[in-house]
């Protein structure tokens, strides 16, 4: 008998792949063969593989199911990237209740086919479109429900301009991230960083219970009390491991007024930007947030940009305490919006009329990331690094805040005490892809021989060296457990996924 990742090679077929530049935004996030992953034990034998019975998918769909030359299947094969329009899905099913992803699962497994789910279609490395297998599309799963106790259970199809807008009109929010299009569940498997983090911690720190489909193809209910290594690894752990997460219900908090601003820096002030931000984020009250993005070119420049929650009186002080270290800014903006309007600010919509998901553009890019464990001793010299790098920008994010004070073991999320994390981003065209992979690869190698490490597996990246430990950190063994008890047969693997059978 072959085991399923034999099967699969033996057929040809790529390995199964969701997420995040926005941020991530499905649920399943190749990699070189030499990994840090654990070493794969053997695989049960599981019975020969039986022809994927799409006709009969069909049926349980009511019909929702597209195919290779079904009107409306190359529409929905895309991912937010078009980077991997090449990609080629057996099918999509469009999914709108937790029996229709039970009989994928079924099919999948018992087909030995590539499965991914799909929320937002956000997977930095394209894992949400599986070459030859069941894309699982849950955006008919999108409903956001508030409750009176404050609680907001949420469909994992729904994508954060929603959850934003749903939140907002009850008076409640949740700390998660800023790209409009993003799914709520790669963003909450994988952490989930956003601008309200430092006040009240990850997306993930607030899940109460998800409903996972597991590989046996059961609806699951994980909780702090039921399924329990389960309800951790689903904090952190990284989409596509466990199963699919069809529902969430997360704690929310009183909807804050919050200031925005931003700081924009002269040509040349790059170096002291990077090294006044490293010292002022480790000082800041946890009611703000802050982003240094450096702009590669000819002469990198710099803007400080970020949110406050609170008065726009208490926040000058403390970006007048910033500049001392770098100068007067060129520009500088500040602006106290209420939380809808500031999660439009940061969604690019501000001036948008219109800010559904289907009406806004895709975008192409290449990205990678790292992790500022320690303040990188030399500002000037991760600054050189993008100098001439056109259309790169590096995203320096703050953690510290509420996200520190919870353990590295708590949760599966393992850069707790992290200053901060360093989002490489390339914006390219179809064509130059290898140019532009290559130069995200020079720069986050660069990055780390100034210290900065790991990786967030939300930004996830087919040749992140060491990936196992670099996206979970001790937590991976236990991760490794997980997966090999909730699916030994490995259903969902993938090229990065943490049971590679």
């Amino acid at each position: 008998m072959f085991s399923r990742r034999s099967f699969l090679r033996a057929a040809g077929v790529g390995a199964a792949a969701t997420a995040v530049s926005c941020s991530v935004g499905g649920q399943q996030e190749a990699a070189p063969p030499s990994t840090t992953a654990p070493s794969a034990a053997p695989v049960p034998t599981r019975p020969a593989a039986v022809p994927p019975d799409f006709d009969g998918l069909r049926k349980r769909l009511g019909g929702a199911l597209r195919q290779p030359g079904d009107e409306g299947f190359d529409k929905a094969r895309q991912s937010y990237n078009p980077l991997y329009d090449q990609r080629k899905p057996a099918a999509v099913a469009l999914c709108t209740t937790s029996d229709h992803v039970q009989a994928c699962v079924a099919l999948a497994r018992d087909s030995y086919l590539p499965i991914a789910a799909r929320s937002g279609g956000h997977s930095y490395a394209g894992y949400s479109a599986p070459e030859g297998g069941l894309i699982v599309d849950l955006r008919g799963m999108s409903a956001v429900d508030v409750r009176p106790d404050g609680t907001a259970v949420i469909g994992a199809g729904a994508r954060l301009i929603d959850v934003y807008t749903a939140l907002a009109a009850a008076g409640r929010c949740l700390p998660a991230g800023t790209c409009p299009t993003v799914g709520i569940a790669g963003l909450t498997l994988g952490g989930g960083l956003g601008v309200l983090t430092r006040k009240y911690g990850l997306t993930c720190d607030r899940l109460v219970s998800a409903q996972v489909i597991t590989a046996d193809s059961v609806v699951r209910t994980a909780t702090p009390n039921n399924e329990t290594d389960l309800f951790w690894a689903l904090r952190g752990g990284g989409g596509g491991n466990f199963g699919i997460v069809t529902s969430f219900t997360f704690s929310t908090e009183p909807a804050p007024a919050v200031t925005v601003f931003q700081l924009s820096f002269p040509e040349g002030a790059a170096a002291a930007v990077v090294g006044a931000w490293q010292e002022w984020t480790v000082n800041a009250p946890d009611d703000l947030w802050s982003t240094v993005v450096i702009t590669g070119g000819p002469t990198p420049t710099a803007r400080l940009s970020g949110c406050f929650i609170g008065p726009q009186t208490a926040l000058n002080p403390l970006l007048d305490r910033f500049i001392v270290n770098t100068g007067k800014p060129s520009n500088r903006f500040v602006q106290q919006k209420s939380y809808l309007d500031a999660m439009r600010y940061f969604a690019g919509c501000a001036q948008r009329a219109n800010c559904t998901p289907d009406s806004l553009p895709r975008s192409t890019f290449a990205a990678s990331s790292r992790i500022i464990t320690d303040p990188i001793a030399e500002p000037g010299a991760l600054v050189d690094m993008i100098d001439g790098r056109t259309d790169m920008d590096l995203l320096l994010d703050s953690l510290g805040g509420a996200v520190s004070r919870v353990d590295p073991s708590a949760t599966a999320f393992p850069h707790r005490k992290a200053l901060g994390t360093i989002q490489i981003y390339q914006k390219t065209t179809v064509d130059k892809q290898e140019a532009a992979t290559r130069s995200v690869a020079q720069v986050r190698d660069a990055l780390g021989r100034l210290g900065a490490g790991g990786g967030y597996v939300n930004y996830i990246e087919t040749a992140m060296p060491d990936w196992g430990i670099a996206y979970y950190g001790p937590n991976l063994s236990r991760l490794d457990s997980v997966a090999r008890r909730y699916d030994p047969d490995a259903v969902f693997s993938f090229a990065q996924s943490i049971h590679r059978a």
